[in-house]
């Protein structure tokens, strides 16, 4: 896909963020852009511990924080399957409308953010997420487990 962002993309960003280029967070960030679709910290945690065995449950989520907060990963929310993480995929700033079903993502190429009026004054922004769950058209029109 060509929006997505690369190993070295990753690494780039990692260093401009102050990071040490680690042989596990190159192993992270390869992971990441060959995974297809997205991973649980619990996912993430027991790839590492093939590769590096003494690497702890906390390193590892401790590393996805801060690799989401420096923009390397997304984060999202899963209503039913808890808080799982994806290589951030296009180079701008956008959200998505996520199927609940095959986890499948649709880019929202505009910031409802910008519509956003009659805040309270002098509040600040300093961040902000936006997902919209729902059901894709693959999802609704595939025949239910009780029809077949």
């Amino acid at each position: 896909m060509s929006e997505s962002i690369t190993i070295e993309d990753m690494l780039r960003k990692m260093s401009a963020g102050g990071l040490r280029v680690t042989e596990q967070r190159k192993s992270l960030a390869q992971m990441f852009v060959l995974a297809d679709g997205y991973l649980t910290p619990k996912d993430v945690y027991e790839w590492m511990r093939t590769k590096y065995p003494g690497v702890s449950f906390d390193t590892v989520y401790r590393n996805l924080r801060i690799l989401s907060e420096m923009g390397v990963l997304e984060q999202f929310y899963f209503l039913e399957g808890g808080l799982k993480f994806k290589a951030n995929c296009q180079h701008h700033h956008h959200h998505h409308l996520i199927c609940t079903q095959c986890e499948k993502t649709f880019s929202i190429h505009f910031c409802p953010m910008e519509h956003l009026e009659g805040g309270p004054e002098g509040f600040e922004v300093n961040g902000h997420r936006f997902e919209i769950y729902g059901t894709c058209k693959e999802c609704r029109e595939k025949p239910a487990v009780e029809d077949i």
